[in-house]
């Protein structure tokens, strides 16, 4: 009997002893977890029509028919980029640049905003310093197409001199002289493209790009800075 006695007890007393024990860096982390909610994405109507795309390159991704995942974000994270200033590095050829946020993603001619060819960028003022978590932007989506040489970076001035990061860089050889990217060419369609910001903190965002399989110019329907002011 008091051998059983002994026998549970050090079977309790182990089962403490060794249990995982709860930290601050725990709570934290569940803490985030608990936070973390879905962003709200709208996607415009897809469109069928257009010349199939005849293009292959050795940095091309293969296209995806299974539907994006949701994007998880702290509560609070919205379209910062909505209705906020755009600048950009030649006047534009088609539309205005203010088409570029203004929450009208469709595919129809009167959205799209057309630059100049060469290495063009488009940039947005989201007004404060905010932690930006992600990035989603429509090139063109009336048919399939792959941008060049896509890039997206964030900085604290709009000269781009202070605590600029990129966030993402496809230009695999380095043809636009911004570092050899390691992100993949994609294939514009009605859903855009995603790209995970991380939190890192910044006023501006900056979109490059150096033509396409279609033409040598530039395009935007719209871009969407998911992200949150920082207090």
């Amino acid at each position: 009997m008091k051998k059983a006695l002994l026998l549970s007890g050090l079977v309790a007393f182990l089962a403490v002893t060794l249990a995982p024990t709860a930290t601050a860096d725990d709570g934290k982390k569940k803490a985030a977890g608990d936070d973390m909610v879905p962003i709200k994405i709208v996607l415009p109507k897809p469109n069928f029509g257009g010349t199939p795309l005849d293009y292959w390159g050795p940095n091309l991704e293969p296209p995806s028919f299974k539907d994006r995942p949701p994007f998880l974000a702290p509560k609070g994270t919205t379209n910062m980029a909505l209705h906020k200033k755009v600048t950009s590095s030649a006047k534009p050829i088609l539309n205005p640049l203010s088409n570029i946020v203004d929450g009208d993603k469709e595919y129809y001619e009167k959205n799209v905003v057309e630059l100049p060819a060469g290495d063009q960028w488009v940039q947005i003022d989201l007004g404060q310093e905010a932690e930006i978590y992600a990035v989603l932007v429509w090139h063109y989506h009336a048919a399939e197409r792959v941008y060049f040489d896509v890039a997206v970076k964030t900085a604290d001035d709009a000269d781009f001199t202070k605590n600029v990061q990129t966030i993402f860089n496809n230009d695999h050889d380095n043809s636009a002289g911004r570092g050899v990217g390691k992100d993949k060419e994609y294939i514009e369609n009605y859903k855009g493209k995603l790209i995970d910001a991380g939190g890192v903190h910044g006023r501006f965002v900056r979109l490059y790009s150096k033509g396409n399989t279609s033409d040598d110019k530039n395009h935007y329907v719209e871009v969407e800075v998911f992200a949150k002011p920082v207090k």
